[in-house]
């Protein structure tokens, strides 16, 4: 009894203190509501504890990574390279040889009843011409160059045109150009990695028909061969162009082609 006495929140204890006094206010309310203001306060700060552990939780969580999907803008540049110098026509072929005056040779044949045919040539008429087996009339003061045998001559290839009246043109012309090169043109990723960019200049042929060949690099992209092969990949890829012309005819035409490699 003496030791619950000792304890100032026990309600028998207080009533008997307080008994006469108001007990609306003061230490009796206090000794009154002890027990549960500390619950109360041992509640919230576990409630407290609780909310910040969660929240330390919450920020050091793993962060999304995000992707980011880099977007190459191949700039393509359609200016023309320097003019290339004109290839002059090939020489007139060499006029046909002089006519060489010739005597025909008869050869002495014996017979019995010797019937000459055919009057002999004399010495002199004979002295300053050629022998052969029938008479000629040749040039005078002109000597025959010696005749060369030859083997048989293949007909001549068609004209690579440098400069024509009409230009060869991919269908639909220069925007449409640089449509198919951006849409076909794979940026190479070693290349990409080395932040290598530069400008290869392509020279190829389109012939008659339209188709294109005889692709060639005149100055490719410094220290990335992958890029040039690239671009020569490309223009052999691309559909038939319409054919240049001269006269009103196709013709095969050489074109000059610059496609740039930058990251952006």
């Amino acid at each position: 009894m003496l030791q619950n006495w000792n304890d100032v929140t026990l309600d028998s204890r207080n009533d008997i203190v307080f008994e006469g006094r108001n007990q609306d206010y003061g230490a009796f309310e206090l000794r009154r509501n002890y027990n549960k203001r500390i619950t109360f306060i041992i509640g919230g700060m576990l409630v407290f504890s609780l909310a910040l552990m969660g929240l330390k939780k919450f920020m050091d969580r793993p962060k999304d990574e995000e992707i980011v999907e880099k977007i190459q803008n191949v700039q393509i540049d359609l200016t023309p390279p320097p003019p290339i110098e004109e290839v002059p026509p090939p020489p007139p072929p060499p006029p046909p040889p002089p006519m060489v005056e010739m005597v025909k040779f008869t050869p002495p044949v014996i017979k019995d009843d010797a019937v000459e045919e055919e009057p002999q040539k004399l010495q002199e008429d004979v002295k300053d011409v050629n022998v052969s087996t029938k008479d000629q009339e040749g040039d005078k003061d002109i000597v025959a160059p010696p005749t060369e045998i030859k083997g048989p001559t293949e007909a001549a290839a068609p004209e690579i045109f440098t400069i024509v009246e009409e230009q060869a043109e991919f269908p639909g012309g220069i925007a449409e150009l640089g449509k198919y090169i951006q849409k076909n043109l794979q940026y190479p990723s070693m290349a990409r990695e080395a932040g290598i960019s530069g400008k290869c200049f392509l020279k190829f042929v389109v012939n008659e028909n339209g188709d294109i060949s005889n692709v060639e690099v005149l100055k490719g992209v410094s220290g990335c061969s992958d890029c040039d092969k690239e671009a020569v990949r490309v223009v052999k890829s691309m559909p038939k162009w319409k054919a240049a012309k001269m006269t009103g005819r196709s013709v095969k035409c050489y074109f000059n082609l610059p496609i740039s490699f930058k990251i952006q």
